[in-house]
């Protein structure tokens, strides 16, 4: 397993367990499993509505002492209707008593958008917060006093575009670890890649895989597979593994954190393989030829009518 260096000595498992689109009834039996295999990274969020189930996962895996706490990293993130002040900390809290962990290794900003308190997903204008009404500042505030406080260990954003994650690093007092943020060969953000590195700021890459299984409503006709271009196939073929494998493996070679998401146990050991793959420098210039700045997950379910928020102010 490939591991990152992060503040004060620390470090992460560059290869994690996603958990959005896993079902209530599998995502336990994922995480258990990913567990034995040897993940020791699992990314988690209220709205993926299964982290009762990963957290009954995990105090299995603690009790029957196959881990320990420490040895885990655990992601969540904050929701869109808790990023006032007041609603950060008891956010947290409810991930932390579903999870049944004392603390988080990261807490993240789950997108730059705002909804009125106890709205899972606005379907009125007057549902949606507009972006002036809660600065960044403020709730990231909030979110450093969660680390103040022992609750998170390290805090940081999805979803930000260059621009807000500079604003952003203005203002903290805590520097943001992490954006995660949609990355793959049809969607590389050099520009941001370039960025992260030199301040200081990891990446982590959603949808690493192309996003296949998320639900129909997102999905465009006619949008392309990675899985299926004919270059990435071919390198699989050369070495011997799955396309799979060699997405994550061009994912890893850039210095990027990535959390494929899977239920299936051979899956789930043919991804952790991943983290000990190289390619060489033609494979990866030959996936790096393959850009196309093509969302997956464009964030256009925000531009319902009536809404502040647009796709094209989502991204810069």
């Amino acid at each position: 397993m490939k591991y990152l260096s992060v503040a004060d000595g620390n470090t992460m498992p560059a290869l994690g367990l996603g958990t959005w689109k896993s079902n209530k009834g599998e995502v336990a039996a994922a995480v258990g499993e990913a567990i034995t295999i040897g993940y020791r990274h699992i990314d988690c969020a209220p709205i993926y509505m299964n982290e009762q189930e990963v957290g009954g996962a995990l105090n299995n895996a603690f009790k029957s002492g196959q881990v320990k706490r420490e040895e885990l990293w655990i992601t969540s993130k904050l929701w869109n209707n808790a990023h006032t002040k007041k609603h950060v900390r008891p956010a947290l809290e409810k991930s932390l008593r579903e999870l049944q962990l004392d603390y988080l290794d990261l807490f993240l900003i789950h997108w730059p958008v705002h909804f009125q308190a106890n709205v899972m997903f606005p379907r009125r204008p007057e549902e949606y917060i507009t972006p002036e009404a809660i600065p960044i500042g403020e709730t990231w505030q909030a979110m450093e006093t969660l680390v103040e406080k022992g609750l998170c260990r390290f805090i940081g954003v999805c979803n930000f575009n260059l621009g807000r994650l500079q604003e952003l690093k203005r203002q903290a007092s805590i520097q943001p670890l992490m954006n995660q943020i949609e990355l793959h060969p049809y969607l590389q953000q050099l520009q941001m890649l370039e960025y992260c590195k030199a301040n200081g700021t990891l990446l982590t890459a959603y949808s690493p895989l192309g996003s296949g299984d998320r639900p129909a409503g997102m999905k465009k006709a006619d949008e392309p597979s990675l899985l299926a271009h004919p270059m990435v196939i071919e390198i699989a073929n050369k070495r011997g593994i799955s396309p799979g494998q060699v997405l994550l493996a061009w994912a890893l070679a850039r210095g990027t954190v990535v959390i494929p998401k899977s239920v299936n146990p051979g899956r789930l050991q043919e991804n952790f393989a991943a983290a000990d793959l190289s390619l060489d420098n033609a494979d990866i210039e030959a996936i790096n030829a393959l850009e196309k700045g093509y969302r997956y997950v464009d964030g256009s379910f925000f531009e319902s009518p009536g809404s502040p928020y647009t796709v094209a102010d989502l991204w810069g």
